[in-house]
């Protein structure tokens, strides 16, 4: 209990600051000592536990030894460490989420938290927004931000302001890809036949969220959105009616105004399709271990705004890799959860009947909770990814936090008896490295697809 209580806190700080948690103790480096002490809590828990059975642990290992390698290889040791440091707290939720989040309550605890995130971000800078000064078009869009809002100009010169939130989700478009991900997971919450509780609990919420959306002015948001409606929507109405319906919602979405007057076409993505150019010839110049953690800004003056561009020419091919590694039996395993025939069988462990087992599975998710949690989790990717591929966000602690997620239901799935067990180790690691390759491909070719068209 004192470890999931430490996790939510870990996470609550981590997601808002420091300072808005803990105020004037900020000082003391409260997260720090926060991170210590769930350190020591959790070593206990590890010999036998679910990280030590997953790809993702090792491929997290190798992730971090990627992040340190890329900066020592530019001759710079120092930064090499800092770079260490800096990408092991956002990894360290994946192991936070398999080692506390193990039961039915801890999993939808971890929903709300991040509902309330959204909500609380949303509800401060729609403050911040009703008592804002008419902006001044003259001045300069860094200068006119406040704590929870972004000033910007839009392609016509229109000033407007965007939500934001703070450390993690700092930038309007890193809180509007946490905004797409936790969007489906409300869902978890949905009663058949409980109409008032579905329109308090999950409707209402959804509603404010893509309202929190709204006032990102993302267009990485839509976009993913759009995606997540497709996907969701093909088991119910077919591709073709989804897609339709998806088309009907981007004209809505650009008749509202939702990204502030800024385009969504090629023309208006030219600049950052040359940025993705630009992302792979670093990896070109440097393939193995790429331009460093956190150096292709210094590299060309930019990031990159592709998550696969920006961990292949970071870390180079070697870190892309363990990115696929972990990515890649993730999404295996929650997209096979979501496959699960329902059927009357799968409530007992094969070969088990020991009480312990009996007590632990009383806590899991049942087999329909465990098949929509799955396809919730796969939407959550689904936003996650394709928001990813027009934003620098490769190595965010919401995708780990996701992963450990589909790990945990996927070992409920386990102890039920309702799903094969997982891929072993040497049998991902080609799987991982045909996938990275993929990754890359796929780039490259959206690339090749839009010179063409140009």
């Amino acid at each position: 209990m004192i470890g999931f209580a430490l996790t939510v806190l870990y996470l609550l700080t981590t997601y808002l600051g420091t300072d808005t948690v803990f105020g004037p103790l900020v000082a003391y480096h409260v997260e720090l000592i926060i991170a210590l002490v769930v350190i020591l809590v959790s070593l206990p828990s590890f010999p036998g536990s679910l990280v030590l059975k997953t790809p993702q642990s090792l491929a997290l290992v190798g992730l971090a030894l990627a992040v340190f390698l890329s900066v020592l290889a530019t001759g710079w040791t120092g930064g090499a460490v800092q770079a260490f440091q800096t990408f092991i707290p956002n990894a360290f939720a994946y192991f936070l989420i398999c080692l506390h989040c193990n039961s039915r309550s801890r999993l939808k605890f971890i929903v709300v938290l991040l509902l309330f995130v959204c909500l609380f971000v949303t509800v401060r800078g729609s403050m911040e927004l009703r008592s804002v000064a008419a902006p001044d078009t003259t001045a300069d869009s860094s200068t006119a931000a406040g704590e929870y809002l972004l000033g910007q100009q839009n392609e016509a010169g229109q000033w407007f302001y965007r939500l934001r939130g703070k450390n993690l989700v700092n930038d309007p478009n890193d809180f509007a890809q946490l905004t797409v991900c936790v969007i489906p997971l409300v869902f978890i919450f949905w009663r058949p036949k409980k109409r008032l509780w579905d329109i308090a609990c999950v409707l209402l919420p959804v509603g404010t969220l893509i309202y929190a959306a709204f006032l990102t002015h993302s267009r990485g948001f839509l976009v993913a959105f759009l995606a997540m409606a497709i996907v969701a929507g093909r088991r119910r109405i077919g591709t073709v009616p989804s897609v339709i319906l998806a088309g009907v919602m981007f004209f809505g979405a650009s008749a509202l105004n939702f990204t502030g007057g800024r385009d969504i076409s090629l023309d208006a993505g030219s600049d950052r399709m040359e940025l993705w150019a630009g992302g792979l010839e670093a990896l070109k110049a440097h393939p193995i271990f790429g331009v460093g953690f956190g150096g292709l800004p210094d590299f060309m003056g930019l990031t990159a705004h592709n998550s696969i561009v920006v961990c292949a020419a970071e870390l180079g091919l070697f870190g892309l890799f363990f990115w696929s590694l972990f990515l890649f039996p993730t999404l295996r395993d929650a997209l096979a959860m979501t496959s699960i025939i329902q059927t009357q069988g799968g409530e007992t462990i094969p070969g088990s009947s020991s009480l312990r087992a009996n007590k632990q599975i009383e806590k899991d998710l049942n087999q329909e909770e465990i098949v929509r949690f799955a396809r919730l989790i796969v939407l959550s990717f689904t936003g996650f990814l394709v928001a990813g591929f027009f934003l620098s966000r490769a190595f965010v602690l919401t995708m780990f936090l996701i992963g450990g997620m589909a790990e945990v239901v996927y070992e409920m799935a386990l102890r039920r008896g309702i799903i094969s067990a997982r891929w072993q180790f040497m049998r991902v690691l080609p799987y991982a490295g045909g996938f990275a390759i993929a990754l890359l491909l796929m780039v490259y070719m959206t690339l090749r697809v839009t010179n063409l068209m140009h």
